[in-house]
């Protein structure tokens, strides 16, 4: 490898010193590194292209200072290139971060060594209304306001499964079983697996468990009246960041996209092991 940009987490890394410190220590190398910045405009087609990081095309690695939120909005940034991204942990959980601050310069004269795996992350394709995004984690629907339970429909293939009245729904990857899925009650996937979830947040039912579908499904939700009669509102975003607003008789689409988030791996550690170690803190 020999071009690298680094996306860094600017309220993280506040002082940019580890940013610099890599950036330097890189470039001591014989290598090209380069401090990624934030687009200043927003696309017409995709949702929220605004403040994602602008990565060079030809770039060998990504290099992500920060949690598993600043990787998240990496993997967006990414969606239309083919390159890896490797994670730095300067935040809580690091599901997604790959090294810790007092490794960075072990792991990266093993990147240059070509000492590494890399593994490929299903991706989601979300769209409503023309507008479209993708997603590494999930598509999350919920309530836009106020405390009442929401209404929607399920369709898979364009057949209608269930309704519920909820909070929201959390339609998620297996590498975002972890997130909002988990903390849903929703299941926890191994992060290589195919398929998708689709979780209920709040459910004013007694039938609250979630459901899983192969990767070839297209999940289509439709939001309902209240049960007042009058419309509503729900707000969908796409790994926490990018949003759209939903109005009563909206359908959003969502199904596997044929992008990938390649994610480059040092530790030989399972994920059952990782799994384990977070529940433990």
């Amino acid at each position: 490898m020999e071009k690298f940009c680094i996306v860094t987490n600017k309220i993280k890394d506040g002082n940019l010193q580890l940013t610099t410190h890599i950036k330097e220590y890189l470039e001591a190398k014989g290598k090209t590194c380069i401090i990624a910045q934030e687009k200043n405009e927003d696309d017409p087609v995709f949702v929220a292209r605004k403040n994602l990081s602008v990565i060079p095309e030809d770039t060998d690695l990504v290099i992500v200072l920060g949690g598993d939120g600043t990787v998240l909005q990496a993997a967006r940034s990414m969606a239309y290139m083919d390159m890896p991204l490797i994670g730095v942990n300067l935040g809580t959980m690091g599901y997604l971060t790959e090294v810790a601050v007092s490794d960075v310069d072990n792991a990266l004269d093993r990147i240059l060594a070509g000492d590494y795996e890399i593994e490929e992350r299903m991706m989601l394709r979300g769209s409503l209304d023309g507008k479209k995004d993708y997603s590494l984690n999930d598509v999350i629907i919920s309530k836009y306001q106020g405390i009442a339970a929401i209404g929607y429909n399920l369709y898979i293939n364009d057949k209608f499964l269930c309704s519920y009245y909820a909070d929201g729904l959390v339609i998620s990857t297996p590498t975002g079983s972890t997130g909002y899925n988990m903390s849903a009650g929703g299941p926890i996937i191994e992060p290589l697996a195919n398929m998708l979830l689709v979780t209920p947040i709040c459910p004013h039912s007694l039938n609250s468990r979630s459901l899983l579908f192969s990767p070839d499904n297209r999940i289509e939700v439709e939001l309902l009246k209240g049960r007042n009669g009058f419309d509503q509102q729900a707000i969908v975003s796409f790994d926490g960041s990018g949003t759209l607003i939903m109005n009563t008789g909206d359908k959003i689409e969502v199904k596997k996209s044929k992008k990938t988030t390649k994610i480059l791996r040092l530790n030989q550690v399972s994920f059952l092991e990782k799994i384990s170690k977070k529940f433990e803190k």
